[in-house]
């Protein structure tokens, strides 16, 4: 394979496609104000141990994942693999826990890298779009979270979702079902994969989420989280359904469903495509309650509760259930310069269009009126200026507006005014 070409598991995203995400991304930051959300931007590479901390030694990315290399000082540095250590370590770094408002609620856009099987949907760099809440440990918090997730996919138009939800329970809970779990399945070890055989003595509710072993018949009869909850963990999912309920948010209690990070508990939750065609791997969104995690990175004790959402996968949704995104590749202005002086007159104009805020571009190619005005059909501009010789002389613009075929002749000096008023949906002639 040629070295010229982009590395196997990426792609480039080429204009025409850039104009959905453009799309997109405007509309998850609306969201995001509308939830007084507020951006933070980490960088693309930390400390590997901030992942191993944060994301746990234990798990897949860990393990099989990551692009880890050392600098020239001998630094251990890992290209970021997903996003919500790198927030907790800003958080922690920057002493957000002491701001006078909290909970601290971040949101960020953010490329992420994992070595793993290049497939639809699922590449090498992967762009993720997630929200962290840092400092509440309120379920209304947790349903709120839930709420923006669901918020963001059904208002860019998409209809076919099934929103999954479960607890892990707290420590206590998690280490009564763990004890459930090893008990359970010590019996099948060497039937496991070996992957769940370390599982099993590591985090064997990750065994439950197993690829591979999805299909023993130890799995029928594992020992169910929410068999194990106590008292507090109960209560504490119940008010996370109550909550989801006067929403008006619809969900379903998979026992089943586990975070593949370590740190998670309490509430855990997917979201899922059930588009025709969509795909075999139908989550769109994994989250869920990270009590925890900024002691592990050197912080004091913080509840935490987020999620990560592939922007691939969710273009790819709005592709699956045909959501039309809304071009906004016309063109203000085409301007058509014939001749020297006309050339030269024409960049003072665009200069002075461009920073009185209207869209235009000209001709670079040298190329006759006939072909320049094709060039603006392409385009799609609303109007094009003709200037040529004769217009020059007698400090005109020809203004030709596409839809209608109507033009006028305007002073060269009034034409940003001119522009300004026709764009913003007035009449010059009134």
């Amino acid at each position: 394979m040629s070295s010229m070409k982009a590395p196997r598991g990426t792609v480039d995203l080429l204009p025409e496609e850039t104009a959905k995400w453009q799309y997109v991304e405007k509309m998850l930051k609306d969201i995001c104000n509308n939830y007084h959300f507020y951006e933070i931007r980490t960088p693309l590479f930390e400390h590997t141990e901030v992942f191993q901390r944060g994301v746990g030694d234990s798990t897949d990315i860990v393990q099989k994942e990551m692009y880890t290399f050392e600098d020239r000082g001998g630094r251990s540095l890992t290209l970021r693999p997903e996003g919500t250590a790198s927030v907790v370590r800003s958080f922690v770094e920057h002493k957000m826990h002491g701001y006078a408002d909290q909970p601290v609620k971040l949101y960020y856009f953010a490329p992420m890298f994992r070595y793993e099987r290049p497939q639809k949907g699922r590449m090498r760099q992967l762009n993720q779009f997630g929200v962290e809440v840092l400092g509440s440990s309120d379920p209304a918090v947790d349903a709120e979270v839930i709420d923006l997730a669901m918020s963001c996919y059904q208002e860019l138009g998409l209809n076919s979702l099934k929103l999954i939800i479960n607890s892990l329970g707290d420590q206590e809970s998690r280490e009564s079902h763990r004890q459930a779990l090893v008990d359970h399945f010590m019996p099948y070890k060497d039937e496991l994969c070996s992957d769940c055989r370390v599982r099993l003595e590591q985090n064997p509710m990750r065994i439950l989420d197993c690829k591979t072993d999805k299909d023993h018949a130890a799995m029928d009869t594992a020992p169910s989280v929410l068999d194990h909850l106590n008292a507090y963990s109960e209560d504490y999912f119940e008010k996370v359904k109550n909550y989801l309920t006067l929403m008006g948010i619809d969900f379903e209690v998979d026992a089943n469903l586990v975070r593949g990070l370590d740190y998670y508990n309490h509430t855990a939750f997917e979201i899922m495509s059930e588009a025709e065609g969509f795909g075999a791997i139908t989550t769109l969104t994994g989250g869920g309650r990270y009590n925890g995690l900024t002691e592990e990175l050197g912080g004091p004790a913080t509840p935490g509760i987020g999620f990560g959402m592939g922007m691939e996968r969710l273009v790819m949704a709005l592709e699956a259930e045909h959501v039309a995104i809304p071009s906004e590749n016309e063109l203000d202005c085409f301007l058509v310069a014939v001749g020297d002086e006309a050339d030269k007159a024409s960049v003072r104009l665009i200069h002075d269009l461009r920073k009185n805020g209207i869209q235009i571009d000209r001709d670079y190619q040298g190329r006759k009126m006939k072909a320049q005005l094709k060039a603006a059909d392409r385009y799609r501009a609303k109007y094009v200026l003709i200037l040529g010789e004769n217009e020059v002389d007698q400090q005109l613009v020809n203004v030709k507006e596409m839809k209608t075929g109507n033009q006028e002749e305007v002073p060269l000096n009034q034409a940003v005014a001119y522009m300004q008023e026709k764009l913003s949906g007035g009449n010059s002639n009134e």
